[in-house]
């Protein structure tokens, strides 16, 4: 009998020395195939998935040996036997389902035939890899989630360890692959695979502060027909005009941005939910053109400038612009000088406005007409696109209800409220109130200051410093049009903005303080966020630093916050979050 006891145990940590050396083999190859898929090598891809399926696969074997199976049955021990077992199970299901099939659908698709041209882009073999690719995720997701239904108190820290580990890198990439999932089901229609698709082109202009980014200065539709992507009518916010009566306008949504954001183009972005802005925007579209879009993109110079990166420079063409160049502006726009070209010199060079806007548009004409003939290198474009949406710079709304409905669980969305928002996110928005082009000077951070409580809730602090750097004799030294030339109330070289605060659902905003005095606000709610503003003028070379104190916080995770883009890095403006320090007893 002793010596069956001795044969068991000898047995089982044979198999448990095979199950640990084969998934620490597998772990070997992630970096492997990683490098794989990021190098463009499809055969060495499919050969490392093939070698990382072997592993799992004898890992899992070894899981499911009759004497592994029973010792797991064993109370108390047995809980380790188990949660090893559901980890090489898991390994080898992520790999069986997961990533051999996803590397056969990488091994069909080449980033340069996904790029539009003047013939267009064959979307078959992204249609083909859709259904495999929402296998995938679907496969890596149970696998999650069946990790995460393990209970780990009691187990062993050898076993406790390598458990914590395989659900942090599944969390890690669940979230990727449902992503990737998603996008290959929309994107083929969206592309115009299914009949042309038509979209409303706002470029979001950061010199004059909206909350989503900046003011709507060109517009232009865009057109996709199968993968073909061609540049339509080019129009202006200031063209559009007045609309009267203006267009019905959430209330909840009126009460904080007024009756504005259904009267001018100009202002649908007041309010930092873009889905309400962009179907906003398509109704006046339709109203004064005639035609209805199927969605609205918004791109902001910064991300053109990353388009740009990609294509290449590009060269200004039309006679009529060539024209505005012999001011002084350049002849050739690229990524390293589109954002200063269009946010700061064209102002300074060409006095009037329309003229502004037609080189404005230009620059737009130039940059898509590069993307329709296929210029640049595709991966290098996915990932200005991917950086651009990362930092708030692109957004997406489709008036399909359908594809919104899968869009609004994504950041690209810009919504407030919903799926794609954290549970613990504040957001700082900025309205301009010049009536200028002012913010182009405005340098700002944010940060987020978490304060002690004593009780179940969390209270933060938004803490939000501006700096005008606009030269002391802004008022002379800059355009009439950059400076507003206190048309507005506001005097010349000063800017003056209306700070936006939201919190998490549920909490309060309690209190506000601008240079550490307590000051009045204007409270209000949208989508069950508290909303605090108040309105700031800075100027030139002043800074001003506004507080709102935000109470009652239910969600216990990690605070985050989203930002108004504008022409600083987004690593710039949002600070690490600051926990401040708790008073001993309290």
């Amino acid at each position: 009998m002793a010596v069956l006891a001795i044969a068991t145990v000898a047995w089982l940590g044979s198999r448990a020395t095979l199950i640990k050396n084969e998934l620490e083999a597998t772990t070997q190859l992630i970096p492997v195939l990683k490098e794989n898929i990021a190098g463009d090598k499809p055969q060495e891809a499919s050969a490392t998935a093939d070698q990382l399926r072997t592993h799992t696969a004898a890992a899992r074997e070894a899981a499911d040996d009759p004497l592994w199976t029973l010792a797991s049955a064993v109370p108390g021990i047995g809980a380790n036997f188990s949660a090893v077992a559901e980890v090489a199970r898991s390994a080898d299901d992520v790999s069986a389902l997961g990533v051999v099939p996803l590397v056969k659908v990488f091994d069909s698709l080449y980033w340069d035939s996904l790029m539009p041209s003047s013939a267009g882009t064959d979307l078959g073999p992204l249609q083909k890899a859709a259904p495999s690719v929402s296998a995938a995720a679907h496969a890596v997701r149970v696998s999650a989630d069946r990790l995460d239904s393990i209970d780990a108190n009691g187990l062993l820290p050898q076993v406790a360890e390598p458990l914590t580990q395989a659900r942090a890198q599944l969390r890690a990439v669940t979230g990727a692959l449902d992503a990737a999932a998603n996008a290959s089901q929309l994107a083929p229609a969206m592309l115009g695979a299914e009949g042309p698709r038509n979209y409303l082109l706002m470029i979001q202009n950061n010199a004059e502060a909206r909350a989503s980014g900046g003011i709507p200065g060109a517009l232009a539709v865009l057109t996709f027909d199968k993968g073909k992507l061609t540049l339509g009518t080019q129009s202006s916010a200031s063209e559009l005009g007045l609309f009267s009566p203006a267009l019905p306008v959430d209330a909840e949504q009126q009460q904080i941005y007024s009756a504005r954001l259904g009267e001018y183009m100009h202002d649908v972005n007041f309010t930092p939910d873009f889905p309400t802005a962009a179907s906003t925007a398509q109704a006046m579209w339709e109203k004064k053109t005639g035609q209805r879009v199927d969605g609205v993109i918004s791109m902001d110079p910064v991300a053109l400038g990353y388009v740009l990166d990609a294509t290449g420079p590009v060269k200004i063409t039309a006679p009529e612009l060539v024209a505005l160049t012999q001011n002084g502006l350049p002849t050739e726009l690229s990524g390293k000088n589109v954002v200063q070209t269009l946010l700061s010199d064209v102002y300074a060079k060409i006095a009037q406005p329309e003229l502004q806007d037609a080189y404005f548009a230009g620059v737009a004409q130039e940059t898509f007409k590069a993307l329709s003939a296929g210029k640049g290198e595709a991966k290098g474009l996915i990932s200005g696109i991917t950086r651009g949406t990362s930092e708030g710079r692109v957004l997406l709304w489709s008036g399909d209800a359908q594809e919104q409905a899968v869009i609004a669980k994504y950041p690209l969305s810009g919504s407030i409220a919903g799926p794609s928002v954290s549970p613990a996110q504040f957001g700082v928005y900025f309205n301009d109130g010049t009536g200028a082009k002012m913010d182009y000077y405005v340098k700002r951070t944010v940060q987020l200051v978490q304060e002690c409580t004593g009780d179940e809730y969390g209270e933060v602090k938004v803490r939000i410093t501006s700096t005008n750097t606009a030269p002391a004799d802004a008022a002379t030294s800059l355009p009439a049009y950059v400076t507003g030339g206190g048309s507005f109330g506001v005097p010349a070289g000063t800017v003056q903005t209306n700070v936006i605060a939201y919190g998490p659902v549920q909490a309060n905003v309690e209190t506000a303080m601008v240079d550490g005095q307590k000051t009045d606000f204007a409270a209000h709610g949208h989508s069950n966020r508290p909303v605090g503003s108040l309105t700031v003028s800075l100027a030139p070379g002043q800074s001003s630093t506004v507080e709102f104190s935000f109470g009652k916080i239910v969600q216990h995770t990690e605070p985050t916050v989203v930002v108004t883009p504008s022409v600083q890095p987004v690593k710039d403006v949002i600070l690490d979050t600051k926990t401040a320090s708790c008073v001993s007893g309290r």
